[in-house]
């Protein structure tokens, strides 16, 4: 652990030193970032949004670029309406893949280590559901393969997801336009709103964690 701590501070001030000696700056890379995504058009970005976290791509990379990228063309509101619509797509994608397309191998995957893949009764399915959605840590991926091998209804599935994941998705979109634009007031309400949304959901997990035990 040491011998890999001292290898990532080495990286990292390796790192440092060859964008300090390259002249790099963070705020013109953000910029040509934001130029690239815009030339791909929102089509491209909320296509790709739609399909590659079902394959482990982080999620929130969209969240913190849609609105910087495209809220200038499309509004705020058709922003989050086409984050809505990624997602769904992402959510129907996964659960696809976990529940039928790769169970199989993920089924022999899983048999080789000491974990089994989860039953589920049907009157905690979507308690089950919910926990699994406000549990910190696991990405979003991994939740919905999860979900998806243990069998839960796709209804209860989509629905739970889509509506919690929104809230956060509107959150942050919201909060990575004003970031990447210097807005410091409309930063600071996003974070709030995050915050609360954040303690709503640290209430609920005690809450439906004390009736799992």
């Amino acid at each position: 652990m040491i011998a890999l701590a001292v290898a990532f501070v080495a990286v990292v001030a390796a790192g440092f030193w060859w964008l300090k000696i390259h002249d790099f700056n963070a705020r013109l890379a953000i910029d040509d970032g934001i130029r690239a995504l815009q030339s791909a058009g929102p089509l491209a970005f909320f296509g790709a949004m739609a399909i590659l976290p079902a394959v482990g791509f982080p999620i929130s990379v969209f969240y913190l670029t849609a609105a910087s990228a495209f809220g200038a063309q499309m509004g705020m509101g058709g922003v989050i309406a086409a984050a809505g619509a990624a997602i769904a797509i992402d959510l129907a994608i996964s659960y696809w893949l976990a529940r039928y397309a790769l169970r199989p191998w993920l089924e022999q995957m899983i048999s080789r280590t000491k974990y089994k893949i989860p039953v589920i009764a049907e009157a905690e399915q979507n308690q089950i559901i919910l926990l699994v959605r406000i549990t910190p840590g696991p990405p979003f991926f991994l939740q919905n393969f999860l979900l998806g091998l243990a069998g839960v209804p796709f209804g209860p599935f989509f629905w739970i997801s889509w509506v919690i994941n929104m809230l956060f998705a509107s959150g942050f979109i919201f909060f990575g336009e004003a970031i990447l634009h210097g807005k410091g007031k409309a930063a600071l309400i996003g974070f709030s709103a995050l915050l609360a949304l954040g303690m709503i959901v640290h209430l609920l997990r005690r809450h439906y964690g004390k009736k799992r035990k």
